[in-house]
């Protein structure tokens, strides 16, 4: 069985760090690109940030390109994304997401066949 678990999030003050992990199992994780994508209360989802399998190339959304950085361990298995100066947003949830195709990249909400049950992130005072 396929299982994304994040851990990480919590309450953290304006321009503070976060740094969340995403633990994978039951697939082989260093075949596929892994993201994260996140979402604010009552609004769709937003893609933030992929990975490629090895690591080796990373992508990033505007809104985080400078301030988030998006990193995995394949002897571990878990994918992590370090945040920074953070703004304050409001509440937002972190998924990460498995790549639903071995050795394919996508920077979009879509193209995704597993995710995990999301980290809240609390930026404020």
């Amino acid at each position: 069985e396929v299982q994304l678990v994040e851990s990480g999030g919590g309450l953290v003050q304006p321009g503070g760090s976060l740094r969340l992990s995403c633990a994978a199992s039951g697939f082989a994780f260093s075949n596929y690109a892994m993201s994260w994508v996140r979402q604010a209360p009552g609004k769709g989802l937003e893609w933030v940030s992929v990975i490629t399998s090895g690591g080796g190339s990373t992508s990033y959304a505007d809104s985080v390109k400078g301030r988030f950085t998006i990193s995995r361990d394949n002897a571990k298995n878990t994918l992590y994304v370090q945040m920074s100066s953070l703004q304050p947003e409001g509440t937002d949830v972190y998924y990460c997401a498995k790549v639903r195709r071995e050795r394919t990249v996508v920077a979009s909400t879509d193209g995704y066949d597993q995710w995990g049950q999301g980290a809240q992130v609390i930026v404020s005072p």
